[in-house]
């Protein structure tokens, strides 16, 4: 797993009510090919069935995925990728207020993934002392989706990277119009530009093709 997560380019964060009316699973398969890893998010927050509403799209984008191998993760929730390891779940996601990572990886393991969000140059420098796989970043640019009105920019997510001795994923209002200025990372993490897209498999290719690294 982790040498496929070195090489990733494009992670879907999966979010079913970002699918509008359409089957979530239909809209998932369709972007799968174009994708090289994927999060299961809900947006029940803290509920008392969020972790169950949790626990089952992830067992269904498991049952999707099965025979590609495609790394998934589980948003927030240790519990959850802990219960789903068996299954093929390959870690957990994690943000600044959540399970602390070095929690996580007593939980789940040394073969788990395990993820964590940053929003700052300093909390980049934090997490590299954390046993994480991967970092996200952002938000790049202003997203209805988490409630931001403003990014820190795609300067901001390159110099995060440079900083980084793991994968770093820029996150947050990318889309067709400005994931071109992430192709010195090589890297992204988008939800709506694919989920939300008339047509998710043609999203997910452009997406794809732009952050692909110039000469």
């Amino acid at each position: 797993m982790r040498e496929r997560l070195s090489t990733a380019r494009l992670y879907l964060l999966f979010t079913p009510a970002l699918c509008g009316e359409r089957d979530p699973l239909g809209v998932l398969s369709a972007a799968l090919p174009h994708v090289d890893l994927v999060q299961v998010r809900i947006k029940t927050g803290d509920a008392p069935t969020a972790a169950r509403e949790l626990h089952d799209w992830t067992a269904r984008v498991l049952a999707l995925t099965r025979d590609s191998g495609l790394p998934v993760i589980v948003n927030d929730r240790p519990d959850v990728a802990q219960s789903l390891a068996a299954h093929g779940c390959a870690g957990v996601h994690l943000g600044q207020d959540d399970c602390p990572p070095r929690i996580a990886r007593e939980l789940l393991g040394p073969e788990a993934l395990i993820g964590l969000s940053t929003h700052s140059p300093a909390q980049v420098v934090r997490a590299l002392d954390e046993p994480i796989d991967y970092l996200g970043f952002g938000p790049v640019h202003a997203t209805a989706t988490k409630g931001y009105a403003h990014g820190l920019g795609a300067e901001a997510a390159w110099v995060a990277h440079l900083s980084a001795h793991v994968p770093l994923f820029p996150l947050g209002g990318i889309d067709a119009m400005n994931a071109g200025e992430l192709s010195e990372i090589g890297r992204a993490a988008v939800s709506a530009a694919i989920l939300s897209a008339r047509d998710p498999a043609a999203a997910a290719r452009t997406l794809r093709e732009l952050l692909e690294p110039t000469e």
